[in-house]
């Protein structure tokens, strides 16, 4: 049985400037992504959005919900995609977790203060949070 908890989120206190506003998205990395699809289909109940990303080297599934935010799942279709690696070293799973922010390049600095290794100003290095990345977006 689940519990709800009364939610005691902060998004800024005292001279922060970080606010995290919540879940962006989710990208789960998957080997076979036509069975992801199938399996995902059955539990969310409609057809994703599909697109190829040169630059990822991956095959991509969307599926937007309406409050905006979205679940992605990705799978490579080269070896040397980013993608290859993390999935032969951990194999399939939560990839990134994106979180809303006001302002991005505010919030990696902060990070940056707090010895939170970034990447580009976009990104928490997965090191920080246990092999996930983490992506800072403004929307």
């Amino acid at each position: 049985m689940l519990t709800r908890f009364q939610s005691r989120f902060c998004t800024q206190t005292g001279d922060s400037q970080m606010a995290l506003k919540g879940v962006d998205h989710v990208v789960v990395r998957v080997s076979d992504l036509g069975a992801a699809i199938a399996s995902y289909n059955k539990i969310i109940g409609f057809e994703p959005d599909l697109q190829h990303s040169d630059d990822l080297s991956a095959d991509q599934a969307f599926y937007h919900f309406a409050d905006g935010t979205f679940l992605e799942l990705v799978s490579p279709t080269a070896d040397d995609s980013p993608l290859a690696g993390p999935l032969s070293k951990r194999g399939e799973g939560i990839h990134t977790v994106a979180f809303t922010v006001d302002d991005q390049q505010a919030t990696a600095t902060e990070l940056d203060a707090k010895g939170v290794r970034t990447i580009g100003g976009a990104f928490v290095h997965p090191s920080e949070a246990n092999g996930v990345l983490v992506q800072l977006s403004e929307r």
